[in-house]
Formats: C-alpha cells, structure tokens, sequence
C-alpha cells in the first residue's frame, strides 16, 4: 500500500498542481473536505473528470485531519494505491432522501455489496436531516454478523444547514457512499473511545420517542437537564455540546455510547439527540477537558493498532465536532496523540463530524456514536 496525501486551502485551490499528487497511479482518493469546496463544485469536479479512471469517495466536514493536523476550509485529498493490482473493493451509494427513509437507504447499500466474501463497509452519510440510529440499524440487520461497519455524518463547519457527500459518480446532497471490502488483501482494525468523565447520578429514561427524550424519572427532560447546568441552560442548545449523556446499562456498567444534545423543545419539555436512546435505559451527564479527550483519543489508537504497526497503513479518523469545541485551541492534541501512537509510517485521513459509525469498542457491534473518536485503520496483507 502507498498513500499520498495533499491539503488545498480554499484560497489556494487554482495554484493546486494536480500532475504532482496524480504522478502515481492511484486506485482510489479519498476527499474530506470544507463546504466551501462542495457548493462551488468546479475544483472536485474537474480532478474527476480529469481523472475518471479512479474511485472517489469523501464528503463535507466540520473540520480536516490530516497529516498536517486539524484545519479548516481546506480540502484534504488522499490517494491510496494498492499492491494488489485486483480489485477488492468497490464504491457504491444510494440516495437518502429525509430521517424517515435512514433505514431503507441503509437495507439499499447494504443490498450492492451482499457477496460471501465482503469483509467491511466504510460509510459517509449526509449529516443533517437523517437518523444516524437506523441508518446504523439497517446496515447491521442486512450485513452478516462478522461485516464490520465504521464510518461517519457529513459536517458543513458546524452550521448543521447542508452537508454533501462524494462518490466515484460526482457530488451528492443526498446520499449514502459505502467503500466496501472484500477477501483478506486488507486487515483493518478499529478504535473508539470519548474521554468524557461522568458526573450527577444516573436517571432512567421514563418517556423517549427515537431521539426525542421527553422524561427522566419521570420528569421532564429538559428542566432535569437545565438543572445540572445552572447558569449555563440560558447558551442551549449550544451548550448542550458540552454536557452530553452516556448511556449505561441499570448496573449503571459503561457501554462507550454518547448522546449529544442538539436542540430543545421549551413547549414539551424534551431535549433532542443525535441518535436514538433506548427506554428504560439509564444516563448520566458527562463533562470534559484537553486532557481527558486526548487520553480518549490515545485509547481508541492502541486499540486500532492491534498488530502490523511498522507496515504502511491509512488511518480513517472520525472525531465529533463538539469534541472540537471543546478542546478550542487544543484540538491538535487528540490527533497528534494518534499519529505519535501509530507512528510514521501510518497516514492519517479524515474529519470533524456530525455522527461516528465504529464498533463500540466493548462488544464490537456497530453504533452510532457522539462525541466519540473512531478510527478505521488498514493495511495491505498477501492473500485472498
């Protein structure tokens, strides 16, 4: 496996020499990249049309990782040419109109790929108006147990407006992209860890309609939240970010699953999430800083590291957006935390997001997380 990497800024897009990072042959680029570039479409327009014979995969962000570290309006392009000169992966998509149709548009992808010899999907999804919840529920259902599935929500820099994603077929404002795997030519592995720590006590969760948590204890939902947060309830929903639930079991045992808070309802009372939670489950609120998310994010590396680690690998980092607001300037922490645990020889890709996709990182079964980093890492092995 070789890995090319180039970061455009928006500012600088028509100085971008593409003859320089198209020089190697490539299989597929990957493209995580700034709104910006997306609703101007000429730039990654022209590089595919130039370039047809490659697959493309990527989408809009709330933020760019890269080699170089976080930044915003650029557009971060990573090539990936494989040893293996057969073709063990496709690129399909399938549209996603509205939240209702998630799990339809998920049971569609997951139909393009149904082959005994898929080993994984990595899936970008629009990141507004859909139900990451079933959009991860209709993949798990209608993929084999041992598929895994990682991937994440589209961002647009934070304004939750108008996401796009990207395919080998152009722009998409409404659309599910999957990078599916099959045989054994990749080993890929994966890690997923928060970093918040826990604070209050748990509450069961007395009324909740999908994401639309209504009761806690049997009291409305959001004046128990507006309680914990005091002084800081007049900033929501904004401040909700900072004050997200974990899900845990009535053992009050963890299960790695965060819930971010992205808009209230004063007339009913009820916080909306950013993915489903289950009735009868408990939560507890969670808080953090720099240094916890960074040790989360450490986490997550070393159990994505798992073995192979001097060969050259593509690491697909997937942060949530209100991780990056917490950690302000000190964001570059978590992903050099990341580089320094898979170490040169490992490129990193990836973006600031509206939903993680991974396994939860205790049971291995895929979840939609929040405030979560994911990490996707592959590497090329001998064999099919």
């Amino acid at each position: 496996m070789e890995v090319f990497q180039k970061s455009i800024k928006f500012s600088e897009r028509f100085e971008f020499n593409d003859s320089e990072f198209f020089s190697n042959s490539m299989d597929i680029v990957f493209v995580f990249a700034s709104s910006l570039f997306f609703e101007e479409k000429k730039f990654i327009n022209d590089l595919q049309k130039k370039y047809s014979n490659l697959s493309w995969m990527g989408c809009s962000t709330a933020g760019e990782i890269s080699q170089l570290g976080v930044r915003d309006e650029t557009c971060v392009l990573t090539g990936v040419k494989f040893k293996d000169s057969k073709k063990f992966f496709k690129v399909v998509s399938t549209p996603v109109e509205e939240a209702l149709n998630s799990y339809q548009a998920a049971e569609a992808l997951a139909k393009q790929v149904q082959d005994p010899s898929l080993k994984s999907i990595f899936v970008l999804s629009p990141g507004v108006n859909v139900n990451g919840s079933e959009l991860v529920k209709g993949l798990s259902q209608n993929l084999p147990d041992d598929v895994k599935i990682s991937g994440g929500l589209a961002g647009d820099g934070g304004k939750f407006e108008k996401t796009y994603t990207l395919s080998t077929e152009g722009i998409h404002e409404r659309s599910l992209i999957g990078f599916a795997v099959f045989g054994n030519s990749l080993d890929i592995n994966y890690g997923s860890r928060g970093g918040w720590s826990a604070f209050g006590k748990a509450r069961k969760v007395t009324a909740v309609e999908n994401n639309i948590l209504y009761e806690l204890d049997g009291e409305p939902a959001l004046a128990v939240y507006k309680n914990y947060l005091g002084d800081m309830a007049k900033d929501l929903p904004a401040s909700g970010l900072l004050f997200p639930f974990e899900i845990i079991s009535e053992n009050e045992k963890e299960n790695g699953l965060i819930r971010t808070i992205l808009g209230i309802d004063e007339s009913k009372g009820s916080l909306i999430l950013a993915g489903d939670i289950p009735k009868g489950s408990n939560v507890r609120l969670m808080q953090a800083n720099s240094i916890g998310l960074t040790e989360g994010s450490k986490l997550a590396a070393n159990r994505a590291l798992k073995v192979n680690s001097n060969e050259k690998a593509l690491a697909l980092v997937i942060s949530c957006v209100g991780r990056k607001i917490v950690m302000g300037v000190n964001v570059e922490d978590e992903i050099d935390v990341v580089k320094e645990t898979f170490g040169s020889k490992t490129v990193l890709a990836g973006f600031y997001s509206y939903g993680e996709i991974s396994p939860d990182g205790f049971s291995n079964n895929c979840q939609l997380h929040n405030q979560t980093m994911t990490i996707t890492r592959m590497i090329e092995i001998d064999g099919n």
